[in-house]
């Protein structure tokens, strides 16, 4: 069963849109409603495993201070109001599809950050601290987020959201830390590393691919009503992909060495897509399916465009070895 899940996670590229397909063909022959009910048990099954192997310690250790300042700053000075921007111009009668681009600009960092900068050959330690504080800022940060650009045209309950992250994102984390410390002492450090966190990509892959399949199943039929919808969406989204990486690569050769400007690109570029979902899907009641459609399309885009950039990452910033 683990090496199917472990296949599964690698060819995310085309098992969403496999998922995808089968919900929309789920939702447009039945009625989708009743898997509003499974939502919040993919949505744990989803986060809690990647927080199993989250190295929340790696943030104590330094070495790589411009790195982790500027990725932050990218991650929530710059990419949210360039969202917030593309929101507002492609979307402008439907508040609730910009909300989805606004959230998948705003929770910076996934498993894919360490994954793909170490495909790349990047600074792999910077990864895992921009992914941990990535993932604690952009969590506290959201709400506020929301509130402050959308809050005109969205409804939102804060406190709803702020509740709805610490039961989706620090209630996992905080039962995740407790395995991890229970798994490490009972097969050691060594043991865990090499057998048992490789495991929990694979468990939050099927939260992933649940969530994107109610999510498309719910909208199936206004995606059948309009397809051009889809076509709407992705142009904002690839501008969106498309800045972040020109940006994110600019500032890494201007003033980052070679691993460091590939954990910077990554630290920027992934986003926890699946935390994004969670909250759309749990915070907004039945709009926030508009916002979980943009986001479903968003992990398409996010992991192909991976994939292309580390075969470009030699050319952009020198062979291993080589400073940028």
């Amino acid at each position: 069963m683990w090496g199917v899940l472990t296949k599964i996670n690698k060819k995310l590229v085309l098992a969403i849109p496999v998922m995808m397909l089968a919900g929309f063909v789920c939702g447009a022959l039945l009625d989708a409603s009743p898997l509003k009910m499974l939502i919040i048990p993919f949505t744990f099954l989803m986060v809690y495993p990647m927080m199993v192997t989250l190295k929340l310690k790696k943030v104590l250790e330094g070495g790589d201070g411009k790195a982790q300042l500027l990725t932050q700053l990218i991650n929530f000075a710059i990419v949210p109001f360039v969202a917030y921007g593309l929101g507002r111009f492609f979307f402008t009668d439907q508040p609730y599809m910009a909300l989805g681009l606004l959230l998948a600009a705003l929770v910076p960092t996934s498993g894919m950050t360490i994954s793909w900068t170490g495909f790349a050959k990047g600074n792999l330690e910077a990864a895992v601290k921009m992914t941990v504080i990535g993932l604690i800022l952009g969590s506290l940060a959201t709400p506020f987020y929301i509130q402050w650009l959308l809050g005109a045209v969205v409804a939102i309950d804060t406190a709803a959201v702020m509740k709805q992250i610490a039961v989706i994102v620090f209630l996992p984390m905080i039962a995740g830390y407790v395995t991890q410390q229970w798994l490490v002492k009972r097969y050691t450090q060594k043991v865990f590393q090499e057998i048992w966190a490789p495991r929990f990509p694979g468990m939050s892959t099927i939260g992933v691919l649940g969530i994107v399949f109610i999510a498309i199943a719910l909208k199936a039929r206004a995606v059948m009503a309009a397809p051009e919808a889809l076509l709407n969406i992705a142009v904002p989204l690839l501008l969106l992909y498309g800045i972040n990486y020109l940006l994110s690569t600019f500032i890494g050769k201007m003033f980052l060495k070679r691993g460091d400007a590939i954990a910077l690109v990554y630290g920027t570029v992934m986003r926890n897509l699946s935390i994004a979902l969670a909250v759309a899907m749990n915070g907004f009641g039945a709009s926030g399916s508009d916002a979980a459609l943009v986001i479903a399309l968003a992990y398409i885009i996010q992991v192909q465009s991976a994939a292309w950039y580390v075969r470009l990452t030699d050319k952009l910033f020198g062979a291993p070895g080589k400073t940028s």
